[in-house]
Formats: C-alpha cells, sequence, structure tokens
C-alpha cells in the first residue's frame, strides 16, 4: 500500500508539523497510560495514511495504518448527522456494494471484538474504546482492494465516533498491523510485513515521494544496506503490541549512563518500549530522557539556545549550529544497533531555531516515525523477530 502523511494535503509549515507531533505523541502518551487493561487498544491520531478501495463497485477510502491496535474499522453512510467525524471522502456504504456481508454474532472474528453484541438480527456489533474516543457499529466482510491485491476482510462499520477532534486527520478509518486477530496481517495470515517511511519534513510544494507498506511475500529487505535483528520482547497477552527490547542509548561517543531495567517491561504490564506506526515522535521515560538531555547539553555546551516562544520544545541550538549536533545510536539486545543521524531526531522550528523532536513520559517508552525516517523495518512474526535497516525509502 501507498502511504501519505496526514500532513501532506494541509499547508502546515515546518514549525507547525513539528508542533503538531510533538501534541499528538503527548496524547497518545496520555491515552495509553490511562487506558483499562480490559481494552488494549490505544489508537490516536497516527501519521501515515493509505489509500485502497473497498467493495464491489468499489468505494474509495483512507486509513491511517497503527501497529498499535488491530481492527480494520471505516466510516460508514449509516452515520447519523453528527456521530461521525468529517472525512476527506465519502462514507462507505454497504446497500451500494455486492459483497458486503453482515457477520453473525457466533462468528469467531464477532467474539474476538473485546466489545460485542448481537443485533436484533442476530448480526454482530461492536465498540472499540481508545484513548482518542469510542467508535461503535456493525462487523461484516467486504472486499478490500490495495495498491497490489486485494482480500476479504472482516471490518468494522462504524455508524458512531466520537473522538478528539482531529484524530482521523480527514482519514475514513483505520488498518489495525498489531497482533489481535482483527488485524490485516492476521486476516490475511501474512507471517511479515514492512514499512519504510520518507523524510518527515519534505517540502509542501510537491506531492513528493511516498511511503510504502508491504504485507506478505512483499514485504522484505533489500541486500544494500547491513540489517539487524532483534526479537520481540514478549508482552501481556491479548495485547496488540510489538515491544522492543531497548537496552541503552549512546550520543556522540558516549553511552549514557541508564540501567537496562529502565527499559525493561515489567510483569505488571507497565514500562517497557514500544515500536508505533501511531506515535509521530519518539517519547522516553524520565530515566533516559533525563540522561539523554543532560549528555547532549554538556555536548553541545554553549550552543543551546532557549526554545522558540509556546513551541513546547526542550533542547534548541541555532539553526545554523545544528550539524554541531552528534548522532544518536539505539542499543538493542543482541547487538542491534539503530542509528539516528541529527536529521532524525532535531529539526528546524523557525529561521533560526532547531530542537530536539524528542520528549519524555512516563510509564513506557515509544519510538515513533520521525526517529525513523529512511529506516525500513521488517516484522517477521514466524519468527518473532524485527529486522531494519537504512534505506532510501523513496525508490522502494
Amino acid at each position: 500500500m501507498e502511504l501519505t502523511h496526514v500532513d501532506a494535503k494541509g499547508s502546515y509549515t515546518v514549525v507547525e508539523r513539528v508542533q503538531r507531533a510533538m501534541a499528538s505523541t503527548r496524547q497518545r502518551m496520555a491515552s495509553i497510560a490511562a487506558a483499562d487493561v480490559s481494552a488494549p487498544v490505544h489508537w490516536n491520531t497516527t501519521q501515515y495514511i493509505a489509500e485502497y478501495l473497498v467493495g464491489t463497485p468499489p468505494q474509495r477510502a483512507e486509513a491511517l495504518i497503527d501497529t498499535g491496535s488491530d481492527l480494520i474499522w471505516t466510516q460508514c453512510s449509516t452515520c447519523l448527522q453528527g456521530s461521525c467525524v468529517k472525512q476527506g471522502l465519502p462514507f462507505y456504504n454497504a446497500s451500494m456494494s455486492n459483497t458486503f456481508h453482515p457477520v453473525p454474532c457466533n462468528d469467531t472474528l464477532c467474539l474476538a471484538n473485546q466489545q460485542h453484541t448481537c443485533a436484533k438480527d442476530g448480526s454482530c456489533s461492536f465498540g472499540a474504546f481508545y484513548g482518542a474516543g469510542d467508535a461503535t457499529g456493525s462487523i461484516g466482510t467486504e472486499v478490500f482492494t490495495f495498491e497490489n491485491g486485494s482480500a476479504t476482510l472482516t471490518f468494522g462499520c462504524v455508524d458512531k465516533l466520537f473522538i478528539t477532534p482531529g484524530s482521523l486527520d480527514g482519514a475514513s478509518g483505520l488498518i489495525g498491523l498489531g497482533r489481535g486477530p482483527l488485524s490485516l496481517v492476521s486476516q490475511t495470515g501474512a507471517t511479515k510485513f514492512s514499512y519504510c517511511h520518507t523524510p518527515y519534513l519534505r517540502s509542501n510544494t510537491t506531492a513528493g515521494p511516498s511511503s510504502h507498506l508491504f504485507v506478505g511475500d512483499s514485504a522484505s529487505l533489500s541486500s544494500g544496506s547491513p540489517v539487524m535483528s532483534m526479537t520481540f520482547v514478549e508482552g501481556p497477552k491479548d495485547y496488540p503490541f510489538y515491544y522492543v527490547p531497548l537496552v541503552g542509548i549512546t550520543v556522540g561517543q558516549t553511552r549514557l549512563p541508564i540501567p537496562p531495567t529502565v527499559f525493561a517491561l515489567k510483569p505488571s504490564g507497565d514500562g517497557g518500549v514500544l515500536i508505533d506506526s501511531g506515535s509521530p515522535t519518539t517519547a522516553l521515560v524520565d530515566g533516559a530522557y533525563g540522561p539523554l538531555t543532560e549528555e547532549l547539553g554538556r555536548q553541545l555546551n554553549g550552543s543551546l539556545v532557549p526554545p522558540p516562544a509556546g513551541s513546547g520544545m526542550g533542547l534548541c541550538v541555532p539553526l545554523a549550529q545544528e550539524k554541531t549536533v552528534p548522532s544518536m545510536v539505539l542499543h538493542f539486545s543482541g547487538g542491534a544497533d539503530m542509528v539516528l543521524p541529527p536529521e532524525n531526531y532535531w529539526a528546524p522550528l523557525d529561521s533560526s531555531t532547531s530542537c530536539m523532536v524528542m520528549d519524555n513520559s512516563s510509564g513506557m517508552s515509544i519510538i515513533g516515525n520521525f526517529q525513523l525516517q529512511n529506516i525500513h523495518l521488517l516484522y517477521d512474526l514466524a519468527k518473532d523477530e524485527l529486522s531494519f535497516q537504512t534505506a532510501d525509502c523513496s525508490s522502494l
């Protein structure tokens, strides 16, 4: 699937893009921290939109992709006035499709929804509860046609959606890529998927190259740059998340004094590190964020300047001195090292100031999209392994 950044259709400045990304990540972190363990689906504003077709004859739709949830859903024409949110395309109309079929309430994939009920006609109704709000509707099957290939999928036809304004960014719905049985990956029987995000702050004046999501046999890394691999950390049962074994961080030539326990996933389900396509930027727990900012402050010495007023940013340098920012390395167990060049965690905020695009959090750490620019990620579910390599994502 071809992916378009959510801000590509807006006339946002670089400053506004960075501020939107940081604000969205903070909102997502708050959503995850506040979520109930019994409903581990924590979608909020995501960053990349996939375009596809639904039904026969086909109807256009757009969805945010999210590795932090599993349900596929789209807003439907059964939405009552004021009960759904504005989107860029017409709502999907099941009555206009020859291939839509309601799912009975005793179906396995109906029962896979944590909040499901039987409608009067015996069909399946569902509720999905996210940090950003609630979605309810009916469960059905339909033909989904992507850039390359099609599949009959079980999905949620939403008729009521109450979420934080702006959370959908004009998209029609959501495509979950998480570990649950309702995700696109699980339903297609794929054992692997990959994605590669083109640079976040490319010019608004042109459409620019798109990012891509590959599911199934098309998901693979190239023979170009070296490939690093790690085994996923086993998370709590029924959680859709992909936890990764982050054990340390190096800035420049200095390994930060962070005990590995700072990143550990606790038996209670607290803590840990997620790799999350639904988070615009990376957020680190205080035990890592503190040493990081302290060491960066030491290395950048007298270059630091106050952040632009109202930006909500932390560390900043004059734009002319952005090249003095050191690279960062994320160390994972097993020897996998992810090198982040300055442009993957630092960005211009205005015509004179560049700031670090990372934040602190409480509870758990998240590795987000900004830090993963031009890094091709391969999720191999058969091996329970994440592999990655630096890449020119625009050429894939």
